[in-house]
């Protein structure tokens, strides 16, 4: 997976772009992603975000957990873990 968030959204943390990978496990589907975040003004590194998540995938719909930590530029933990639960359903036109 590849994320990027355009210069148009937050102004404070815009300047972001994150990859990641999963892979099947059984039932389920487990994955994680990083987020690498950058002052707008100075392009410098501001921060990691690490975004863990498992789904169980039934059919056209899935359920399942995330969780977050963040760091700042010097490794040290700022947040987190943030955690949520997701469900989701496919959209059949």
């Amino acid at each position: 997976m590849e994320q990027a968030n355009p210069d148009a959204g937050d102004p404070n943390t815009s300047d972001s772009n994150g990859m990641g990978a999963w892979a099947q496990d059984g039932g389920r589907i487990n994955g994680k992603f990083v987020e690498v975040t950058a002052d707008r003004i100075t392009h410098r590194f501001v921060s990691r975000g690490e975004i863990s998540f498992s789904i169980q995938v039934n059919g056209n719909a899935f359920r399942g957990t995330a969780s977050a930590i963040f760091y700042d530029a010097e490794g040290r933990k700022s947040r987190g873990p943030v955690v949520a639960t997701m469900e989701g359903q496919r959209v059949v036109p």
